[in-house]
C-alpha cells in the first residue's frame, strides 16, 4: 500500500508542473511577439488600419478594406483591441508550434522559444503581431495551409477543424492573401504532391477553406452593406499601378480629348505615384473617388490591356522584381495617418486619450536601425529557400524541408505578383511574407542539427561508446 501511494504521488503532482511550464512557454512567446505593443503603449496603427475600423460604422463597402476583418476589429474595441492582438498573436504562437511539432521538432520545449526569439528579433513578426492590420494572417495562412495540404495525418479532429478556419478566415482579410493562398493550392496539388497522392484528399479540404473564406466575407459585406457583392477595388487598385508606370499617361495622350474620360482635362496633372493619386485628395477626389471614377477606371485598365499588352507584361514583371526587393519592416507606421486618425475621432472617440499616449503618435517610432538587421536576415532567408531547392534539384530527393522552401518560395512569388504588378510595390508587402522564409530557414537548419547529433549518437553507440548525453540532450531519432 505505502508502495502504491510513493509511486502514484509523483504522477499526479506532475501533471501541474508540465501545465505551469507549458503556461510559461506561452507567455513567454506571447510577449516576445507583442513588445512593439508593449512598448508603444497601445496597438500599432496603419494608414489602413482606419478603413478596416470604419467598416462597422459606415454601412457600405470599400476598395481593399474587408468587412470580415472591420468586424474582427470592433469586437476588440471596449477593450483598446488588446483581444485582437492576442488572439491573432495566438494563431501565430499556434501555427509555429504545430509546424515545429509535425517536422519533429517540439521534442523540447527551448525549441519553440528559441524560433519565436529568433522571429522576434530578426524579422517583422512582433510588428505585424502588435498592428491592427490583416498582414499578420498572410503568413500565418500559407503556414496553416502547408499544414492542411501535407500534415493532415500529423493533426487531431480539432486541429484540423482549427486550421481551416483560421484558413478561412485568412482569406477572407484580404484579397491579396486569398490570392496568394489559391496559388500555394493549385501548385502544390498539381507540381509538389507525390504522383500516388490523392490528390482530392487535400484539394477539398484546402479548396474548401478559401471557399469559406470567400463565403465569409461576402455574407460580411451583405450584414454590413446589404450588398451580395465582394469587396470592390480591384480595377482602381491595378489602374493605380499603371498610372506610376506611364500607362495610364500614354493611353490618355492617344484618346483625349474624349467625352467619355473624365481624366482627360487633368492628364498632364496626374500625381506620379498610386499612393498620391488614391489616398492624398486632388484629382481623384474632385472627380467623386472610386464612386465617380470607378467605371473609367475600370474601362482605362481593360482597354489599355488590350492595346499595350506587351507594355502590360514588361510593367507587371519588373513591378514583381522591384517587390521581391521591397521587404524593410514598418512601412507605413508613423505619426502622420491622418485617415485613421480622423476614423477613430469620429467613430470611437473614447480610444483618443489611449491613442494619443501611445509612443507611435509621440514619434517615437523609427525602423531604420531594426531594417540593418531585418533587411538582411529577409533575403538571407529567401536565398537560403532557393538553395534549398536547388540542393533539391540536384539530389532528386524532393523531401519535406524541400517541400516547405517550396511551399514559401511560391507563396513569396505569388505575392510579389499581386502585390507589385497589380497594386504596386511596397515595403510592407514583402515585410509580411518574409518572416516565413526565416521560420522555414530556422526550422531546416535545426533539423540539419538534430540529424547530425543522431548520427553522431548512433555512431557512437555502435562503436560501444556512450555519446555524452549533455550533447544531445536526449534528441529523438527523427527522419525527415
Amino acid at each position: 500500500m505505502t508502495i502504491d501511494i510513493t509511486i502514484a504521488k509523483p504522477a499526479r503532482q506532475a501533471l501541474p508542473a508540465l501545465s505551469a511550464a507549458q503556461l510559461a512557454l506561452a507567455a513567454a512567446c506571447f510577449v516576445l511577439l507583442l513588445v512593439p505593443a508593449l512598448w508603444n503603449r497601445y496597438p500599432l496603427l496603419q494608414y489602413d488600419t482606419g478603413g478596416y475600423l470604419a467598416r462597422w460604422y459606415e454601412g457600405y463597402l470599400v476598395p481593399s478594406r474587408s468587412t470580415t476583418f472591420g468586424l474582427f476589429l470592433h469586437l476588440g474595441e471596449g477593450l483598446h483591441f488588446w483581444p485582437n492582438l492576442l488572439l491573432q498573436t495566438g494563431c501565430a504562437i499556434w501555427v509555429i508550434s504545430l509546424v515545429l511539432r509535425v517536422t519533429g521538432l517540439a521534442a523540447r520545449p527551448w525549441h519553440t522559444i528559441a524560433i519565436v526569439t529568433w522571429l522576434s528579433l530578426v524579422t517583422a513578426l512582433p510588428f505585424l503581431s502588435s498592428a491592427l492590420l490583416t498582414d499578420i494572417f498572410a503568413g500565418v495562412g500559407v503556414l496553416a495551409l502547408y499544414l492542411l495540404i501535407y500534415h493532415q495525418p500529423d493533426l487531431g479532429c480539432g486541429e484540423r477543424i482549427g486550421v481551416f478556419f483560421l484558413i478561412a478566415f485568412a482569406a477572407a482579410t484580404h484579397s491579396a492573401t486569398l490570392a496568394v493562398l489559391v496559388v500555394v493550392l493549385v501548385f502544390a496539388v498539381v507540381c509538389l504532391l507525390p504522383p500516388d497522392c490523392r490528390r482530392m484528399a487535400v484539394l477539398l479540404p484546402g479548396g474548401g477553406a478559401l471557399a469559406t473564406g470567400a463565403a465569409m466575407l461576402v455574407a460580411t459585406n451583405l450584414a454590413f452593406s446589404g450588398q451580395l457583392a465582394w469587396t470592390p477595388g480591384g480595377f482602381g487598385i491595378a489602374f493605380g499601378r499603371m498610372l506610376q508606370d506611364g500607362i495610364v499617361k500614354r493611353y490618355l495622350d492617344e484618346h483625349c480629348p474624349n467625352a467619355r474620360l473624365k481624366l482627360c482635362p487633368y492628364r498632364d496633372k496626374l500625381p506620379a505615384t498610386a499612393d498620391e493619386f488614391l489616398w492624398s485628395g486632388g484629382v481623384f477626389n474632385e472627380l467623386g473617388r472610386f464612386n465617380g471614377l470607378g467605371e473609367e477606371m475600370r474601362f482605362i485598365v481593360l482597354h489599355s490591356f488590350q492595346e499595350y499588352p506587351l507594355l502590360q507584361f514588361e510593367t507587371a514583371l519588373a513591378a514583381s522584381t522591384r517587390q521581391l526587393g521591397q521587404v524593410a519592416t514598418g512601412y507605413g507606421m508613423h505619426d502622420r495617418i491622418e485617415h485613421t486618425y480622423g476614423i477613430i475621432r469620429r467613430f470611437i472617440s473614447r480610444e483618443v486619450p489611449a491613442m494619443q499616449h501611445a509612443r507611435q503618435q509621440q514619434g517615437g517610432l523609427n525602423f531604420d536601425l531594426i531594417n540593418r538587421i531585418h533587411v538582411p536576415i529577409a533575403f538571407g532567408s529567401m536565398l537560403f529557400m532557393l538553395g534549398l531547392l536547388a540542393r533539391a534539384s540536384m539530389s532528386g530527393r524532393f523531401d519535406e524541408p524541400a517541400r516547405r522552401a517550396a511551399t514559401v518560395t511560391i507563396a513569396i512569388l505569388a505575392n510579389a505578383f499581386v502585390c507589385g504588378a497589380l497594386s504596386g510595390p511596397h515595403d510592407r508587402y514583402g515585410a509580411r511574407m518574409a518572416w516565413i522564409a526565416a521560420f522555414a530557414a530556422a526550422v531546416a537548419i535545426l533539423r540539419a542539427i538534430e540529424n547530425m547529433l543522431n548520427e553522431r549518437k548512433k555512431a557512437a553507440s555502435l562503436r560501444g561508446t556512450p555519446f555524452p548525453a549533455a550533447a544531445i540532450m536526449e534528441y529523438p531519432t527523427i527522419v525527415d
